[in-house]
C-alpha cells in the first residue's frame, strides 16, 4: 500500500510546485525524494519520475529513513547540485505516511503513543536552482540558501531511531530530545551566521522556518511570540509530516508574506532528525532585493 500512495501523494505536490513555478516538468535536471516510508528497489522517486513525465536522464537521489531531518537535507542536497551543475534545476519531493509505523502500544513503550499522536501523513515539494530566469518565462525565487550546514550532537545515537522490521517501522523518541535541541541549536545558528560574516546575531531580528517535531521543541526555542507563528500553524493544521513538515513552513510563509507581513531580511530554517542530527540552513528573503 505504501509502495503505491508515497510516490502518488509527493506526485500531487510535484505537480502544484512544477505549475506555479512555470516551466514544464521536462525542465528538471535533477530529483532528491525523501522518505522513510518503505524500502523497496526500484524506489519511490523512479515511480515519481514516471508519475510527473520526468526525462529518462533525469538524475535521481533517494534519501531514505532521515526522518524530521529529511526535508532540510533534501534542500541542502538541492542547493549543492544546484550551484555545481550550471543550469540545474532540482525536484525536492518529501513524502511520509505513518501506515508503516501504526501498530498498537508495547508494555513500557509510550513513545509509540506519543508519536501516533503527533505524526501525520502528508508531502511537499520544492524546485531549486541557482541562476533565477528573468526573460521570457520568468522563475520568482522565494527564498535565497547562502548557508547550509549539517550538526551531528554526539552521544545521541540513540535518542531519535527508526528501523524496518517485519512488522513495520520501529521508531523512538527520546523524552530528552527538546532539552537537547535547545542546549545546541544556538551554537548550531552562531557557527552557521559566523560564515556568513555575522556575528553576535540579535535572534528576533531574523525571520524563523523551525520544523515543528511538537509542541515541547517549539516552547523550547526562546524567541518573541510571533517568531514561530509558521511554525505552530503547520503543526496545528497537520501534524509532524516528518521530513515534508518544513517545507509546509516555508509554504505557510510565503502565504503571510503575500498577506502583506512584514518578514526580516534575513532567516534560519532548521530541521532535527536521527542522530541528533541538526540540518541548518541560513536563508535571505528575495522580497528585499534590490531590481
Amino acid at each position: 500500500m505504501a509502495s503505491a500512495a508515497v510516490p502518488a501523494l509527493a506526485a500531487s505536490a510535484a505537480e502544484k510546485a512544477i505549475a506555479e513555478w512555470n516551466r514544464p516538468a521536462s525542465d528538471i535536471t535533477h530529483l532528491v525524494f525523501s522518505t522513510y516510508s518503505g524500502g523497496k528497489a526500484p524506489s519511490a522517486d523512479l515511480r515519481l519520475a514516471s508519475l510527473l513525465g520526468l526525462r529518462p536522464t533525469v538524475s535521481r537521489t533517494i534519501l531514505s529513513l532521515n526522518g524530521c531531518s529529511g526535508g532540510g537535507r533534501a534542500l541542502q542536497l538541492a542547493k549543492e547540485l544546484a550551484e555545481n551543475n550550471r543550469g540545474a534545476r532540482v525536484l525536492v519531493a518529501c513524502s511520509e505516511l505513518t501506515l508503516l509505523a501504526f501498530y498498537g502500544p508495547l508494555e513500557g513503550r509510550l513513545d509509540i503513543i506519543f508519536g501516533q499522536g503527533i505524526f501525520g501523513d502528508g508531502a511537499s515539494a520544492a524546485i531549486v536552482g541557482a541562476d533565477p530566469v528573468t526573460v521570457g518565462t520568468v522563475e520568482r525565487p522565494l527564498f535565497e540558501m547562502a548557508f547550509a550546514t549539517q550538526t551531528t550532537i554526539s552521544g545521541t545515537e540513540d535518542e531519535i531511531t527508526m528501523q524496518l522490521m517485519k512488522g513495520g517501522l520501529d521508531f523512538h523518541v527520546s523524552t530528552r530530545v527538546p532539552k537537547l535541541l535547545k542546549n545546541n541549536i544556538e551554537r548550531c545558528l552562531i557557527d552557521a551566521l559566523e560564515f556568513l560574516g555575522v556575528s553576535s546575531p540579535t535572534w528576533n531580528d531574523l525571520f524563523w522556518a523551525i520544523h515543528p517535531g511538537g509542541r515541547a521543541i517549539l516552547d523550547h526555542v526562546a524567541l518573541d511570540g510571533g517568531k514561530l507563528a509558521a511554525s505552530r500553524r503547520v503543526l496545528s493544521e497537520f501534524g509532524n509530516m516528518s521530513g515534508a513538515t518544513v517545507i509546509f513552513v516555508l509554504d505557510e510563509m510565503r502565504r503571510r508574506m503575500a498577506w502583506g507581513e512584514e518578514v526580516a531580511e534575513w532567516g534560519v530554517m532548521m530541521a532535527f532528525g536521527p542522530g541528533i542530527t541538526i540540518e541548518t540552513i541560513v536563508l535571505h528573503a528575495t522580497c528585499h532585493q534590490e531590481n
